[in-house]
């Protein structure tokens, strides 16, 4: 009895997806490429140096965060967190908060 009716299901569904929408407008246009808003200034900015490499993030233009990777040595990270061009260097994006994780049973 359960074949019969997948195998109905199916073959409903088919012609469901097959059938052309008679509601779509006939003037369509295509969605041009890129997120709306940006521009053309790339949000990301990577700068090689012969001591490693910065990277340089920005959005709607300012400069909010910087990557340095040193060719020795840990990256770190110089983040402006109020917006005032002061940058506080932080060594990882880890916000340091844990969320509580206690055992209810083992087995």
């Amino acid at each position: 009895m359960r074949y019969p009716m997948l195998m109905l299901t199916l073959m409903l569904a088919s012609l469901a997806v097959a059938a052309p929408p008679s509601d779509r407008p006939p003037d369509l246009q295509p969605v041009p490429d890129g997120a709306p808003g940006v521009g053309d200034a790339p949000g990301v900015t990577i700068k090689p140096s012969s001591q490693g490499s910065v990277v340089e993030y920005r959005a709607n233009g300012k400069l909010y965060m910087i990557k340095v990777t040193p060719k020795r040595g840990k990256p770190y990270y110089l983040i402006d967190q109020k917006g005032d061009g002061q940058f506080a260097r932080q060594d990882s994006l880890d916000s340091g908060m844990r969320p509580p994780m206690w055992v209810i049973k083992e087995f």
